[in-house]
């Protein structure tokens, strides 16, 4: 049987293994020393995730990111929203484009903006950010202005493309809906909202 014990300020538990690995019909006993003040330690502290292992510069990288994305942009970002576009038929990288944007916004809404739950900040003042993953040999065939229209409102700051998505087989060639081949389209979305 093996010990691994967790020693915190005035508290010891020690979880106890039948084996080395835990299995599926694993029961740890706990002995606890001071239970008492297990459960204010539990109440008193927020839980956090931390990783002991990491090592400055991953701690820098991880503070850069959660800071901001567009960390250059003039944009206070609140969520970010993600979808997938496809076009199966007719080989058009904007109608997948177009898919994956609506993909993204089509399943939230954005009450906050319309009804003043932000203090200072007026629904004219939403604005979005819009990252595309299209395939590198098909980004010059992108409309970006037709992309844009997708969004019904806010100020759209910048459309960025980037090397993303997929060209596969749809399994079928179908002249009468425009196929000139059996390629699949496949787009990536991710729209920053903000103010």
């Amino acid at each position: 049987m093996s010990e691994c014990c967790f020693l915190l300020p005035n508290l010891q538990i020690s979880i106890f293994h039948r084996n080395n690995f835990p299995h599926r019909n694993f029961h740890p006993s706990i002995s606890l020393s001071h239970r008492s003040k297990l459960q204010s330690f539990r109440t008193s502290f927020p839980t956090q995730a931390t990783s002991t292992s990491s090592t400055p510069m991953d701690v820098q990288r991880s503070e850069e990111s959660a800071t901001n994305t567009h960390s250059s942009s003039p944009m206070k970002l609140l969520f970010v929203e993600m979808g997938v576009g496809y076009d199966q038929h007719g080989q058009n990288i904007t109608a997948a484009a177009m898919r994956a944007c609506r993909d993204a916004i089509s399943s939230n809404s954005i009450p906050a903006f319309r009804r003043g739950s932000i203090p200072g900040v007026s629904f004219g003042e939403m604005k979005l950010q819009i990252k595309l993953g299209v395939p590198h040999s098909l980004q010059t065939y992108l409309d970006i202005e037709k992309v844009k229209s997708v969004f019904p409102y806010g100020k759209i700051l910048n459309v960025e493309v980037v090397d993303g998505g997929l060209i596969c087989s749809s399994g079928v060639h179908v002249e009468e809906m425009g196929d000139k081949n059996d390629d699949c389209y496949i787009v990536n979305a991710a729209v920053y909202v903000g103010y």
